[in-house]
Order: C-alpha cells, then sequence, then structure tokens
C-alpha cells in the first residue's frame, strides 16, 4: 500500500518498546502487522521504553509526582551507568518531588501511573489537530491509557477502541476503596463509549458484559498470542541436572511456597534426587512469601536466583532473547498463576512465549478452564495452583520421563500468534470505520 493511502492510528500505551516487559509485547509486537495492513500507528507512551526508530513515537512524562518519580527512577537508571551518580541524581529527584508526593499519596489513592493520562491526552489533541487520526487505540496495561483515550474520543469525536490487558474489576464484590471505585467507573465508560473493547480471556468478557448489558456487540476477546521469536532454537539435550525453570514476576499472590512444598515431597521420596533436580529463577525480586519457601526449603543448592536477564552489550542480544534462549535450554518451564479471583480471568502472556520455547511445561493455574485446556490440548501438565499433592503428581511424572530421557522438544509451532490477534481487530475496525464512513 503506497505512503499516501495509509490510515493513521493514535496509539496510547504507557509501556511501549520496554524490553521483556509483558504490558510492551501486547502492543509493541502488533505494530508491524499493523504496518503490514497499511496503517500508520501513532504511538504516546511513558519514557521507560526506547524510542521507536520505526514508527511515529512521541513519549511523555506523567504529570504527577508518584508516577513522575517511578518514570524518572527508570529513566536515570537506563542513562546513568555510574550508581553513585544515579543514586545522585535520584535523591534530587526525590527531595524535589517529595511534599507533592506526599499530598498525592494522601488524596489521590489511585494507579500509580493515573496520571501520565493528563499528558497523554494533551499530547494526544496537539497530534488530532494536527494529523487527524482513522481512530484512537488505547491498551493496557496502566488505566491511564484508557483513560487518556475516553477524553480524546469525547472531544474530538473519533471513533475508540479499547484493549483490556488484565481485568480492571477482579471478582464480584462492590468496590473497597479510591482505586477500586475508580477502576469500576472508568470501565463503565469504556463499556459505554469506546466502539470496539476486547479482553483476553472469556470469562473477562462475559464478566464485563454482565456488569455493563450496554456494552452488548461491541465487546469481544482475542487471545493475544506471541509470534515465533526472531533467535535461532536449539534442538533439547538431556542434561546432568533436571532443570526446571521460571520466568518473570513473584508476588504474594504468585509465590513459590506451594511448589517448593511438593519439590521437598519429591526429593524426601528419594534423597538423591537432590542433587539431580534444580530450580531456576529468573526475573526480579523474590517476593516475601517465596523468600520464606526458600529459607525454609531443606536442600539449598537445589535453587539457583538467576535475577534478571538485561540486554548484553557484548553480542548485542537483547534481554528478551536472552531469557529466549534460556527457555529454551530448560527441562521444563514452571508457569505460575497466582492465587487471586481475578486470575480466573487472566492468563500470562508468558505462557505464549512458552509455548514457542516448544519445551514441556509444568503450569499451576488458578480456577480458569480456558486455561487449563489450552495447556492440555498441547500436552502440557495443567494443575491446581493450590493443591500441592496434584504438584507432586506432575513432579514425579516429569522427574521419570527425564530419568529416561523422554522431555523431547514439541517441534510444534504455537497455535497462538500476534499475527491471528491483528487480523481479527483489524476486520472489526474496517467494519466500524467502513460504516463510519457510510454514515457522514
Amino acid at each position: 500500500m503506497s505512503e499516501g493511502n495509509k490510515q493513521a492510528w493514535l496509539v496510547l500505551s504507557h509501556a511501549f518498546n520496554m524490553d521483556g516487559r509483558a504490558a510492551s509485547q501486547t502492543i509493541t509486537d502488533k505494530i508491524p502487522h499493523l504496518i503490514n495492513l497499511g496503517i500508520e500507528p501513532i504511538v504516546i507512551s511513558g519514557l521507560l521504553g526506547q524510542k521507536d526508530k520505526v514508527v511515529e513515537h512521541h513519549q511523555v512524562l506523567p504529570a504527577f509526582p508518584v508516577a513522575l518519580r517511578f518514570d524518572l527512577r527508570h529513566y536515570l537508571k537506563q542513562r546513568i551507568a555510574n550508581p553513585y551518580l544515579y543514586r545522585i541524581a535520584m535523591t534530587i529527584v526525590s527531595i524535589l518531588l517529595l511534599p507533592f508526593y506526599l499530598v498525592e499519596m494522601l488524596f489521590i489513592r489511585l494507579e500509580a501511573q493515573w496520571s501520565w493520562a493528563i499528558t497523554a491526552y494533551f499530547a494526544g489533541a496537539r497530534i488530532i489537530q494536527a494529523r487527524r487520526p482513522a481512530l484512537i487505540y488505547s491498551t493496557g496495561g496502566a488505566y491511564s491509557a484508557h483513560l487518556a483515550g475516553y477524553w480524546l474520543a469525547r472531544r474530538f469525536e473519533l471513533p475508540w477502541i479499547a484493549e483490556i490487558h488484565d481485568p480492571m474489576v477482579p471478582g464480584s464484590q462492590p468496590p473497597r476503596n479510591m482505586r477500586e471505585r475508580f477502576a469500576l467507573w472508568l470501565e463503565e465508560k469504556i463499556c459505554t463509549h469506546a466502539d470496539i473493547v476486547w479482553w483476553f480471556t472469556k470469562t473477562a468478557l462475559e464478566r464485563a458484559k454482565a456488569r455493563h448489558p450496554q456494552l452488548a456487540e461491541r465487546g469481544h476477546y482475542v487471545i493475544p498470542g506471541a509470534d515465533e521469536p526472531d533467535f535461532i532454537r536449539t534442538p533439547y539435550r538431556h542434561q546432568t541436572h533436571l532443570v526446571i525453570a521460571h520466568f518473570g514476576s513473584l508476588s504474594e499472590t504468585r509465590n513459590l511456597d506451594v511448589f517448593l512444598k511438593a519439590l521437598r515431597k519429591v526429593i524426601v521420596h528419594d534423597p538423591l534426587r537432590a542433587s539431580l533436580i534444580q530450580l531456576h529463577i529468573y526475573g526480579s525480586e523474590i517476593d516475601v512469601i517465596s523468600a520464606r519457601a526458600i529459607e525454609e526449603f531443606p536442600y539449598p543448592e537445589t535453587i539457583k536466583h538467576c535475577g534478571r536477564l538485561e540486554a548484553d552489550p557484548n553480542t548485542g542480544e537483547s534481554g528478551h532473547t536472552r531469557v529466549l534462549k534460556k527457555m529454551n535450554s530448560a527441562d521444563c518451564l514452571l508457569l505460575l498463576h497466582g492465587t487471586e479471583p481475578f486470575c480466573e480471568e487472566y492468563i500470562p502472556s508468558k505462557m505464549y512465549e512458552y509455548f514457542w520455547a516448544q519445551r514441556p511445561i509444568l503450569a499451576m493455574v488458578w480456577h480458569n478452564p480456558q486455561m487449563s485446556s489450552m495447556l492440555s490440548e498441547l500436552g502440557h501438565w495443567a494443575v491446581a495452583a493450590d493443591n500441592t499433592d496434584e504438584v507432586v503428581l506432575a513432579l514425579e511424572d516429569i522427574y521419570a520421563r527425564w530419568a529416561q530421557d523422554n522431555l523431547p522438544d514439541s517441534n510444534r509451532p504455537s497455535p497462538y500468534t500476534t499475527y491471528q490477534a491483528v487480523q481479527k481487530i483489524h476486520t472489526w475496525t474496517t467494519r466500524l470505520l467502513n460504516t463510519d464512513t457510510s454514515h457522514d
């Protein structure tokens, strides 16, 4: 499609071009497909990711101190290699922001990044007045993208499409605080005013429709998937240890406690296994519950905390590529879903990367039949997240197969791709824009 026929979309995403960040990958990986469909994305994001060299990309800071301090902390860390200079810079920033930071923390108890919506709105307004894009596409991640999308769509009367990553209003309980009341209010605005809205699971869509019947046929669900990664996959080789690798964040509701209790039972059954099984943990900080479980685990030699893999300046490999290579080389991949109500409506994006690694997956799933079914259909283990005995049985099976050198690569491409997701979205938006044109 020629340059003159390209259709501009204004994309609002606080997290964009952030290496290894799930909220970023969900939108960043769509961009090449959108371009191939003749769409010209104009992106407004925060400062945490890299400035894009292909699409028009505007990076703006949030308006209020809580988010501003968060963004500046990461922004300066990326650009100041000397740790002492970085600490000095952050001390100055913190002192300057402190009075305003305390006021916001006391009186505005919302999602940390809420105020990015203000600066994104003004940046978006300038772009709309100059370029008049065909539609506004808010994606999050941070709810602030949807708040800015709502404001812009209402002011300029442009079509608005919204992509909801995580459930905004989990469970059926009434909101308990300002943050939850705001999330429910914003979800109502999205379901009432957005022209197309989609969630990432069937259950999330069904519950949103139950809360907001006015959504009707404008609501959808899309499996976001992941495209085949661009790295050289190496065939699986049986190792001297059964390496079970976990990638991603840990928290008090997504922790290693149940897994380590199960692993302890597996080793007690045959103490020789303590020298043959290893758990490798990749990612950021260990949460409190996982830390306690690790401290109480009687076989410390079994656990290896590998930390977060960043870009390698020597090879030029991104942190994401290094992670994918480690996934590809593990004997088994551990996927922790979590144990809180919103997990019933949520599938970790890490699962789609795991599928492309083509290695066996042990997934600890919380009340999510769709996720369990997707895993089981591809030959992986899906067990209840809170059931130690189920995890023990799965580990015994995995260990027996490993001992017999029977944990081969699946050699099966993932059926869930970003390309497929973009094709669905493009079909809906084409119908929307054609309808709008016919009404003019």
